[in-house]
Parts: C-alpha cells; sequence; structure tokens
C-alpha cells in the first residue's frame, strides 16, 4: 500500500525470504508460507512492475531435504532476484536451532549453496541484459573506485553504474543511458543537459 501511495519511494526492496519451503520455514519459526510470500511479491509488483528485490537465502538448515531445496529454487525462479546474499546454516550458541539434529554432510551444503548461487547469479545477468540500451536514473554517489576520472552511482533499483562525468554532478540525479551490462556494475554515458537535485524530486 505504501508503494502506491508514495511515489517517491525507489524501485528497489529487500525482502528477507531465507527458504522456499513450508516446512523449513516453519522449523525457522519464520511466520509465514512461500505462498505468502510470493503472494506479497505479485501484490508489490503490480504497484511497481519494474520493482526489484533482493532477499536473503539460507541453505543446510538442519533438517533440509532434497525435496526442500528443490522448493527453494523454484521460489528463486518464480520470484526473479536482482541481488541477494546467500548462505550455509550457521548454528547461534543459544538458539533453539542450535539443538536440532544435522545429519546433512557439508559437502551436501556447499553443493546445494553453489547451484543457489549459480542460479541465482544467472538472474542477475537477465536483468542486466536487460537494461543495455535504456535510459536509467541515477544518483551519483562519488567518483569510481578504479577511476577519479569517472562517476559512480546507484539506479532506482539499486544497480550500480559506472560512466564518465564531472565531479560537480555528485550529489545529484542525472539520466544515464547503459551502455555496457556486465553482471554487476553497469557502465553508461550522461544524457541530461543537466542534471536535477535530489532535493528537487
Amino acid at each position: 500500500d505504501v508503494y502506491a501511495r508514495v511515489p517517491k519511494l525507489v524501485n528497489h526492496l529487500h525482502l528477507p525470504v531465507q527458504h522456499g519451503s513450508d516446512r523449513i520455514l516453519m522449523a525457522m519459526k519464520r511466520g509465514y508460507t512461500a505462498m505468502e510470500y510470493k503472494s506479497t511479491v505479485r501484490k508489490l509488483r503490480a504497484i511497481r512492475p519494474d520493482l526489484a528485490l533482493s532477499s536473503d537465502f539460507i541453505v543446510g538448515f538442519p533438517g533440509e531435504t532434497d525435496a526442500d531445496f528443490d522448493k527453494l529454487m523454484k521460489l528463486v525462479e518464480d520470484v526473479g532476484y536482482d541481488s541477494s546474499f546467500s548462505f550455509i546454516f550457521s548454528p547461534r550458541p543459544g538458539t533453539p536451532a542450535a539443538a536440532l539434529q544435522d545429519e546433512t554432510p557439508h559437502a551436501v551444503k556447499l553443493a546445494r549453496l553453489q547451484r543457489l548461487q549459480a542460479a541465482l547469479d544467472e538472474n542477475v545477468k537477465r536483468i542486466s541484459a536487460s537494461r543495455f540500451g535504456t535510459v536509467q536514473r541515477v544518483l551519483v554517489e562519488g567518483t569510481a573506485r578504479k577511476s577519479d576520472s569517472q562517476l559512480f552511482g546507484r539506479t532506482e533499483c539499486n544497480r550500480a553504474v559506472v560512466f564518465e562525468g564531472p565531479t560537480r554532478l555528485i550529489g545529484q540525479m542525472v539520466d544515464v543511458r547503459i551502455t555496457e551490462a556486465p553482471q554487476r556494475s553497469l557502465k553508461g554515458e550522461v544524457v541530461t543537459a543537466q542534471a536535477v537535485t535530489c532535493a528537487a524530486r
């Protein structure tokens, strides 16, 4: 509802999910099902079709089966994340999960993590490729890490962009045409004749 009422909200949202199996979500005490999570995503994208989502994932939670992991992979495929953070479960002393019996070999957990990250990376590549040739609104944050002659900023979808431009643009919003679309940081060129300050939005 807030996304419908407040147009100034950027087209990026971090929406943690942790897993795609209802059985594992229940064991994690997450308080929602995979279907409920995907329903929330559908509602958000009905309001903001270009909304980019990031999330957190945990593989190897105690008791995770191949079937559970397949459900996580299906959720990742269905949602299509722009970025993510994924980890192998690590028990924290004093938490209920730390007392759960865990019979899954570490090698299996690692293989699952690698499969998950490969799928997530493929989706990021696909999204990056779709940005090629488009004009993106970018907040200029500073000079690029690898070159003081280039600027660095982020799109409204929180995607990093590197481009040529004067340092006076730092702190302002500019339109940038994407000329290269590698997996992570996009590259582009400024197309606006005059930058618009953030305060003017």
